[in-house]
């Protein structure tokens, strides 16, 4: 139920592009797609195959969720490099502050 509720969650937050073009585009060579296409072409014989073909309207919500924790990921790894910068700048502005008490202290 769970699932089901964020796949709803995920159809009304789609953008239009989505809505659109609901494909990512595929970072497989040509051959390399050619491969794939044959390999699924040929009827599942593994049960764990068997067993995943239940699963494959699935398959749209995960790879919305993969695309969605990893930008949230590099939103993470961001905000840290952000965070680092405006330490190392909060360093800088202090030094110079002290900088310009003491010069303003000599005369």
């Amino acid at each position: 139920q769970r699932i089901l509720r964020l796949a709803e969650m995920c159809r009304r937050l789609e953008t239009e592009e989505e809505k659109v073009l609901p494909f990512y585009p595929s970072s497989l060579a040509e051959w390399e797609q050619e491969n794939a296409r044959r390999v699924l072409e040929q009827p599942p014989i593994e049960p764990l195959a068997l067993a995943l073909q239940d699963y494959v309207g699935l398959e749209r919500f995960w790879k919305r969720f993969n695309k969605a924790k990893l930008e949230e990921k590099a939103l993470e790894q961001a905000r840290a490099a952000l965070a680092e910068r405006n330490q190392n700048l909060r360093g800088l502005l202090q030094q110079y502050l002290a900088g310009v008490a003491i010069n303003q202290k000599a005369p």
